[in-house]
């Protein structure tokens, strides 16, 4: 069995060696390829897809997996857990045709660039044909891989293995009964405060010395990293020791680097936390994307927007951009956390970003079932951003065409967002609860503490555990919606003057 489990895991290892040579691929497609590169660089990520299919496939895996299985497991979990992960992933790939894998990385690796030239000249149609074709060979996955109930079962188990549609519809269901009369409140309300002293001309190069160096601050580790440019923020690894993260400035408005390069942050610093020894192997990566936004929304909202961290903060962050000296630490502090509705996702408040991601679930369940056409989600885009936001795009650069997520192919993704919104307040109390003195040490910019917790309990364990477990085990209880609202109740309720 000894030699058995050493094949399998250099087969396992080469699996991931071409997917990460294609994440490298990948990353600077989105941050230095020149515009023309993008057929080129279609070809290349098609052989490597083909290249890894073709091992994640193989009879030779399958004897490996078989062999390895029959040894005395009883007493090595890491092993019972690679067995687990390599298995799940050799029988869902084994679903798929090599024709389909090639056909689907092809289209999804042209498809960025033809994004981003839509969204540039606000160009639905130059989009649109090439999204149809996507949504197609989404579907053939989804029939391929199977399901129980709805197709979209197949691709959002992909992202968040074991959750189904129904689970995040009745999710969804808690939290729009939570937040819609919240927000109703909070909008027939006074502004507290404008957040017009974030809709400054600020130096581009001053907001990423600047969100770096909180970045640094909160630990993550400079010569095991980097931040560039991006259109759309990101956050890749290859491998512990090579994260990337991104993000976008804004010559006239701070919040999109800044906050987003905090979001980032907290994505890189999950990666930079798993334990290295599982690098290489399909464990050595996060358990599920709701647990990995866990940490992005745990970092950027309830520390990074947080009253404490600007106590702390503001007088650095006024010294490199003079123009707040004359807006106080309260008026900063309200207008990073305004209330209002956003046409933007990934610059929407606290309270209204779930309704952003349940529009684009209703869009995507549409389309993978079929009651939804690719030429009707301008129309209804605009219609559910007025239903759940109040607000209408007025371009459909500012709406359909706004995220980059379906041109890479990623539908059934976002759920995974809110998932992870939710996570965050459940990790946050349960490491309150465990380390009594946090809260002064992160008023004192100190974040060692929050971050060795979070290591311990959720970065280090990559995939060793189901999503689930992780969660059980993390915070005592399963993934449950009443926190994160009770959280929004009293920030929200305090900063509005809210009664009860």
């Amino acid at each position: 069995m000894t030699d058995a489990l050493h094949d399998l895991e250099l087969h396992l290892a080469t699996i991931v060696d071409l997917r990460t040579a294609a994440a490298v691929l990948e990353w600077d497609q989105q941050t230095h390829m020149p515009p023309g590169g993008g057929e080129a660089r279609a070809h290349a990520l098609t052989t490597l897809s083909r290249l890894a299919h073709e091992h994640s496939t193989s009879d030779e895996l399958g004897h490996l997996l078989d062999a390895v299985a029959q040894g005395d497991l009883e007493t090595e979990a890491n092993t019972r857990a690679l067995l687990r992960v390599a298995r799940r992933d050799y029988e869902h790939a084994r679903k798929l045709p090599a024709a389909l894998v090639t056909a689907f990385t092809h289209a999804t690796a042209i498809g960025p660039e033809i994004w981003q030239v839509a969204r540039a000249t606000n160009d639905w149609n130059h989009f649109a044909p090439h999204l149809e074709r996507i949504v197609d060979l989404t579907r053939q996955v989804a029939e391929r891989l199977g399901y129980a109930e709805h197709p979209y079962d197949a691709l959002l188990d992909q992202y968040e293995p074991g959750t189904t549609t129904a689970q995040v519809r009745t999710m969804f269901a808690e939290l729009r009964e939570g937040l819609v009369p919240l927000v109703k409140k909070v909008l027939a309300k006074p502004k507290p405060a404008a957040d017009s002293p974030l809709h400054q001309p600020f130096s581009p190069e001053a907001q990423l010395a600047v969100a770096w160096q909180i970045a640094l601050s909160w630990g993550f580790v400079a010569d095991q990293g980097r931040q560039d440019r991006s259109v759309h923020p990101f956050c890749t690894s290859f491998g512990p020791h090579d994260v990337r993260i991104t993000t976008r400035t804004h010559p006239n408005s701070l919040a999109p680097a800044l906050f987003g390069t905090m979001h980032e942050t907290g994505h890189g610093l999950y990666e930079q936390g798993i334990d290295p020894a599982l690098a290489r192997s399909p464990l050595g990566q996060a358990t599920s994307l709701g647990v990995h936004e866990s940490q992005s929304r745990l970092w950027e909202n309830l520390v990074g927007r947080s009253l404490s961290f600007w106590r702390k903060h503001y007088p650095a962050l006024q010294t490199a951009f003079p123009q707040l000296q004359a807006t106080t630490l309260d008026q900063f502090y309200r207008a990073v956390n305004v209330v209002q509705p956003s046409l933007i996702r990934v610059e929407a408040d606290e309270l209204t970003y779930n309704l952003h991601i349940l529009l684009r679930f209703e869009l995507e369940t549409g389309l993978v079932d079929g009651s939804i056409k690719v030429r009707d989600l301008p129309d209804l885009w605009r219609s559910k951003m007025e239903a759940l936001v109040g607000s209408t795009p007025p371009t459909d650069a500012d709406g359909v065409l706004q995220d980059i997520h379906w041109s890479s192919g990623l539908i059934g993704y976002f759920p995974t967002y809110s998932i992870g919104n939710v996570l965050s307040v459940q990790l946050w109390e349960a490491a309150q609860r465990a380390e009594p003195g946090l809260a002064a040490e992160l008023a004192a910019g100190e974040y060692g503490t929050l971050l060795a917790w979070l290591r311990h309990n959720v970065h280090r364990h990559g995939s060793l555990l189901l999503p689930n477990e992780l969660i059980q085990q993390a915070t005592g209880e399963p993934l449950n919606a009443k926190p994160y609202l009770r959280y929004l109740h009293a920030k929200f309720g305090e900063l509005y003057g809210l009664d009860g």
